[in-house]
């Protein structure tokens, strides 16, 4: 009698579903109209876009030109930074940068931090409000791409400032500013190979010392002729007596 309820009475029965469709394959391209209930759910909740201006364009542009002159205060006390690094450096260095990683990066400004160097990056919006309306106004397609400042106080340290930058391939210099003065690669590299100012101060001294004894030693080569010549006439002339006495007494 247990064994007949446990079996017919207590044991469970999971159901059985099975999922059928009424229709065979689905239309996508042409789907069955909804109920008429739903469509008039589906029609209330379309969203209504409108529709697009004739002018949109011209519209889109002026509003963006619109949004671009609004003034940023920060940029405003970046640029301001910038135009105190280029005014106080006497030396400074455009370089532009390929990829290359964060460590090797900090180890380039270490480098340089030990020539007194400093190795800034700044965005082109930054750049255009500092040197608008300024000498430095032909720098500004330099920074098209990333391209990062180099500036040093001392403009005697650029053979430093090129020996670590061959060194770094990524780093690639484009142009410089030597004392107020655009130089291109080329010109910097050349003001590289020149002497200090007090190697070259010796060098024009000296120039200028060899031109004046030159220019003394020409007014005197016709005095310093003459008095050769009086010179000699004159031992040439105490020498004929002398020889005439010595004749004489000889007879």
């Amino acid at each position: 009698m247990s064994n007949l309820v446990h079996k017919s009475l207590l044991q469970s029965r999971s159901p059985l579903i099975s999922f059928q469709r009424f229709r065979g394959k689905i239309n996508i391209q042409r789907p069955r109209q909804p109920h008429y209930e739903r469509a008039r759910v589906l029609e209330l909740v379309k969203p209504v876009y409108r529709e697009p201006e004739f002018n949109a364009p011209c519209r889109e542009a002026d509003r963006n030109k619109a949004i671009k002159h609004i003034e940023n205060q920060y940029e405003k006390i970046i640029a301001r930074e910038v135009r105190n690094w280029l005014d106080n450096s006497q030396m400074i260095a455009f370089i532009h940068l390929n990829s290359i990683r964060q460590e090797d990066f900090f180890k380039v400004q270490v480098a340089l931090h030990r020539f007194q160097m400093n190795i800034k990056i700044y965005s082109k919006s930054i750049i255009r409000q500092a040197v608008d309306g300024t000498k430095y106004e032909a720098i500004k397609p330099l920074f098209e791409a990333k391209t990062a400042m180099i500036f040093c106080p001392d403009e005697s340290k650029i053979r430093q400032l090129l020996n670590v930058l061959k060194k770094t391939p990524q780093f690639i210099l484009m142009a410089g500013i030597v004392q107020g003065q655009f130089l291109s690669k080329a010109e910097f590299v050349d003001y590289a190979a020149l002497p200090d100012l007090t190697t070259a101060r010796a060098q024009l001294a000296a120039v200028l010392d060899s031109a004046g004894a030159k220019i003394v030693s020409d007014l005197e080569c016709h005095q310093n002729q003459l008095v050769t010549m009086l010179d000699s006439y004159v031992r040439l002339s105490g020498a004929k007596p002398g020889q005439t006495e010595s004749g004489s007494n000889e007879s």
